[in-house]
């Protein structure tokens, strides 16, 4: 027996939990979906599902199977649609998933896509945590910082910096500072993190030398990225951030970079999609803009 005739009714009872309402979404009939899922656990040899006369519950070899299962059946149907599309314009709807901090950079660019192709769709979806793709019908999860083992296709689209900066009255009141140690003397703006926890700043001990992390008091901290950069341009203090967030504020001269010689690197900044997704027209279109634009970006 083929393995893959039992997947489809099987993944549908268990999403379901009912056997008639899988039947209804396959167009068959009970006796052919519970037959196909009978068979499906004889192939492998084990009970995926519970099943009374009023209740159908996933076993754990169950459970474990569908995780599987769901993630092949969508690399096919990636499959199937890639095949299709091959020749086509991008069109259709394309869900992206971004965190808040990369909003200023991509949703311009985002704009920019769909103009170009105004048959896309798009739905953005802004969130900080990490999208599961499949669960959530998300194309590409564009994320900031450095990736764990996956299956997913990782393209990455910008190298990032620390950037160390005040505003030009503040450096005008209290001094420049020449080296990372002569923050001790100035008013430090921290960022503290959903878990409480205060971001300490990095630096090259020395122009081109290792990583070192220093810890100061801060004199304000806060939770909120972007309320940094209104702080320290309202000179009341230096503040740390990626730089990318901090173009329009050195484009206006509210904010200067100091220790610039010493600046760290920051997380890097990926695309993610399903295997198989990347080459999807519409897929395929918003990456080649995003390597573009952010390749030939120098903030």
């Amino acid at each position: 027996m083929d393995l893959f005739t039992g997947v489809l009714p099987f993944l549908h009872v268990a999403e379901e939990r009912s056997f008639r309402k899988a039947a209804e979404r396959l167009g068959v009939t009970v006796a052919a979906v519970s037959k196909a899922v009978r068979r499906l656990e004889a192939e492998l040899g084990a009970r995926l599902l519970e099943r009374t006369s009023r209740h159908v519950a996933l076993t754990s070899e169950g459970a474990v199977f569908l995780e599987r299962a769901k993630e092949a059946v969508a690399q096919l149907r990636a499959a199937r649609e890639t095949v299709a599309q091959a020749h086509l314009a991008p069109q259709g709807p394309l869900t992206v998933s971004l965190p808040f901090i990369l909003g200023p950079v991509l949703l311009p660019r985002l704009a920019r896509l769909q103009a170009r192709h105004p048959q896309l769709t798009l739905h953005v979806r802004m969130s900080d945590r990490l999208s599961r793709l499949v669960e959530e019908q998300v194309d590409v999860a564009i994320r900031l910082g450095d990736l764990e083992d996956s299956s997913l296709v990782a393209r990455r689209l910008l190298r990032t910096r620390w950037m160390t900066l005040a505003s030009p009255t503040y450096l005008a009141r209290h001094g420049t500072p020449e080296r990372p140690a002569d923050l001790e003397r100035h008013a430090c703006l921290k960022f503290v993190d959903p878990r409480g926890l205060t971001r300490e700043w990095r630096f090259l001990e020395t122009p081109g030398g290792a990583e070192v992390t220093l810890r100061t008091k801060a004199a304000i901290d806060v939770d909120h990225g972007p309320a940094l950069l209104e702080l320290a341009a309202a000179g009341a203090g230096l503040c740390q951030v990626l730089d990318f967030m901090s173009d329009a504020r050195m484009r206006e001269g509210t904010l200067v970079e100091v220790l610039a010689d010493h600046a760290a690197s920051g997380p890097p900044v990926h695309a993610l999609c399903l295997p198989g997704r990347q080459s999807v027209p519409r897929v395929r279109a918003l990456l080649q803009l995003l390597t573009e634009e952010l390749r030939l970006t120098a903030w």
